[in-house]
C-alpha cells in the first residue's frame, strides 16, 4: 500500500490524487515542490500546477450588503401587513427579516466567495423560527420565547464569534460582524433579566385584592373600607394603583375605596384592546359589576386619569354621584392625533414597546409590562381627550377641581376652569406650592387630595352644595 502524501514533503514526480480515508485531495506540483493540501471544508480548491489557489468573490461585500438586506428586510416586513399589528407579531416581523439577513451571508458566501460562512445558517434558523412562532401564535408564544430564547441566543453568540475568528479571514471583515453579534448577546442578556426580575417581583410583591376577568383579560381591583358611596380612584398616565397608595389608606376611614390596575398594568393581565378611554371605562365598569362593587360611586382620576373618569362619567351617568379631578387632563388639551397613518404608527409604537422586553424599563425602575402599557396608553392619548369631551354636563352633581400651584400658566389654568364649569356645584382650588406629583405623593398634598374626596362624600351623602 502507497505511503499518503503529506503536506510539506518533496517529491521528483507530478501527480494529482485523492486519499478517501482521509478525504483529503492531494496535488503534487513539479520536482522540488511542495504537495499542497485541499480540505473540502475549507471550500478552497487549488489552481493549475504550480500556481497558488484562485480567490472567489469579495466577503466584505457580501457581509456588509447581507447585513444591510436582514435591516431591510425586518423594516419592509414591519410596514407591510405582514401578520397583524400586535406587538408580539410586529417582534416577529423583525426577527424574520433579520434572520433573512443570515441566511444570505450563508448562502452567498457558499456559492460566491472562498471562505464559505456556513454557521450564518444557524442564527437564521434561530432567529427566523422564533419570528414565524411570534407571528402565528402571538403572546402565548412571547411567554415561552422570554425563557427560551435569551440563554438559547447568548449561547449561539458566542458560538458565532469563536466560528468568524476560525472561518472569516480579515480583520476588517470580521468586524463589522463582531458589534452584531454583541447586539445579540447584549439583547439576549437584557431579555433575561427582565423575565427573570419580573418573576422575582411576582414573589417579593403579593397581589392585594383580586383579579376579575372583564372580557379577555384579568383586573386586579383592591377594595378597603365600609360605607356609601364607594370611592374608586384612578392612577394617571403610565400610573398604577400602588401609585395611590396614600390616598387610598385615608380615604377608607371615612368610606370605601376601591383602586384597580388598568390593563397591563401593576398586577392587571395586559389586553389585545386599544387603551383608549371608551375602553378603559368600559373595562372599569364591568369590573366593578362583577367584583360586586355597587354604585353610586364618587370617582377621583389623577392627571391622565381625570379623561377616564370624565369618559365613564359621560357613559354611566346615573351611576356616578360625584367626581374629583386631580390636576386632570383637560379634555380640551392639545394631543397628536395619529389618525392620518394609524396603521403605520401603531406598528411603530408595537416595536418601541417590544424593546421593553429587554430590560430597558429597568433602568428607571418600570417593567417592561409597565413600560409597554404606558407607550400604549400615550399613543392613543389623542382618542382619550376627545373622549372625555363627550362629558359636556355634570349637571348639580359634586365636582372638586384641584390644580396644583406649580407647573401651571395661564392656559391651563384656563382649562382647569372650563372642567369646574361642569358642573353647577363645583369647587375650584388651586394648591400653592403643591407640584402635579405631590398631589398623591407627598404629605401637604395628599391631605389636601383626600380632604376633598371627603367634602365630595358629604355633599353627595347629605344633599348640600360644595364650599370652599
Amino acid at each position: 500500500m502507497r505511503e499518503p502524501y503529506r503536506e510539506g514533503t518533496l517529491t521528483n514526480t507530478s501527480l494529482y490524487s485523492r486519499d478517501a480515508t482521509l478525504g483529503t485531495e492531494i496535488v503534487v506540483l513539479t520536482e522540488s515542490t511542495l504537495i499542497a493540501t485541499f480540505n473540502p471544508e475549507d471550500g478552497r480548491r487549488p489552481g493549475p500546477m504550480g500556481t497558488a489557489p484562485v480567490r472567489r468573490g469579495r466577503i466584505g461585500l457580501i457581509v456588509a450588503g447581507s447585513l444591510a438586506a436582514g435591516l431591510l428586510a425586518a423594516v419592509l416586513l414591519v410596514v407591510a401587513r405582514f401578520g397583524p399589528g400586535t406587538e408580539s407579531a410586529v417582534t416577529g416581523s423583525v426577527l424574520c427579516g433579520f434572520a433573512l439577513g443570515w441566511a444570505m451571508l450563508g448562502v452567498l458566501s457558499v456559492r460566491f466567495t472562498d471562505q464559505p460562512q456556513r454557521w450564518a445558517f444557524a442564527p437564521a434558523l434561530l432567529i427566523g423560527l422564533s419570528g414565524l412562532l411570534l407571528v402565528m401564535f402571538g403572546s402565548p408564544a412571547q411567554l415561552v420565547l422570554n425563557w427560551v430564547w435569551p440563554p438559547a441566543m447568548l449561547a449561539l453568540a458566542i458560538w458565532m464569534i469563536v466560528r468568524v475568528h476560525q472561518r472569516l479571514r480579515g480583520w476588517r471583515t470580521r468586524w463589522l460582524l463582531y458589534p452584531v453579534i454583541a447586539m445579540l448577546a447584549l439583547a439576549s442578556i437584557g431579555g433575561g433579566y427582565e423575565t427573570i426580575g419580573e418573576a422575582a417581583d411576582s414573589q417579593s410583591h403579593p397581589m392585594p385584592g383580586q383579579l376579575i376577568d372583564v372580557g379577555g383579560h384579568r383586573l386586579h381591583l383592591h377594595c378597603t373600607g365600609s360605607g356609601s358611596p364607594t370611592v374608586v380612584l384612578e392612577a394617571g398616565g403610565g400610573g398604577k394603583s400602588s401609585d395611590l397608595g396614600r390616598i387610598a389608606p385615608a380615604v377608607e376611614r371615612d368610606t370605601r375605596v376601591c383602586v384597580y390596575d388598568r390593563a397591563g398594568r401593576g398586577w392587571s393581565e395586559s389586553a389585545q384592546t386599544a387603551p383608549h378611554g371608551i375602553q378603559i371605562a368600559t373595562d372599569l365598569h364591568t369590573l366593578l359589576q362583577r367584583g360586586h362593587v355597587p354604585g353610586p360611586y364618587v370617582l377621583a382620576g389623577h392627571s391622565f386619569g381625570g379623561l377616564y373618569v370624565q369618559t365613564f362619567a359621560a357613559r354611566y351617568p346615573s351611576e356616578v354621584a360625584g367626581m374629583v379631578l386631580i390636576d386632570s387632563t383637560a379634555p380640551s388639551a392639545a394631543a397628536p392625533d395619529y389618525a392620518a397613518h394609524p396603521y403605520l404608527l401603531n406598528r411603530v409604537f408595537a416595536l418601541v414597546s417590544a424593546s421593553a422586553q429587554l430590560g430597558l424599563g429597568r433602568l428607571y425602575g418600570a417593567t417592561a409590562r409597565d413600560l409597554r402599557s404606558t407607550i400604549d396608553e400615550y399613543a392613543d392619548a389623542g382618542d382619550s381627550v376627545k373622549q372625555a369631551a363627550s362629558l359636556t354636563d355634570f349637571g348639580n352633581k359634586p365636582l372638586f377641581v384641584l390644580t396644583a400651584g406649580s407647573g401651571h400658566d395661564a392656559a391651563s389654568s384656563k382649562t382647569q376652569n372650563e372642567m369646574a364649569a361642569l358642573s353647577t356645584n363645583s369647587v375650584h382650588r388651586v394648591v400653592e406650592g403643591a407640584s402635579h406629583q405631590a398631589l398623591i405623593a407627598e404629605r401637604d398634598g395628599v391631605a389636601a387630595t383626600t380632604q376633598a374626596i371627603f367634602d365630595v362624600v358629604s355633599c353627595v351623602r347629605s344633599s348640600r352644595p360644595l364650599v370652599m
